[in-house]
């Protein structure tokens, strides 16, 4: 959570006092006013993909045990 406020804090929101750019546009990592809806997508690019087998089981089936 605080990672997602400092990264809006600096890349998203104008600042009065730099003359309406964002900290990392005055320090040059940025050249461009970011969006939230661009944070949000590289947010969900980096987030792990569900991993899901291929098949199911039915309710009921047991799986066959060999000796």
């Amino acid at each position: 959570m605080v990672a997602l406020y400092v990264t809006w804090y600096n890349f998203i929101k104008q600042h009065k006092t730099l003359k309406g750019i964002t900290p990392a546009m005055a320090a040059g990592v940025s050249d461009k006013l970011w969006s939230i809806e661009e944070v949000v997508a590289l947010i969900d690019a980096r987030a792990a993909k569900p991993v899901r087998p291929a098949t199911y089981r039915k309710r009921g089936d047991q799986p066959e045990i060999s000796n």
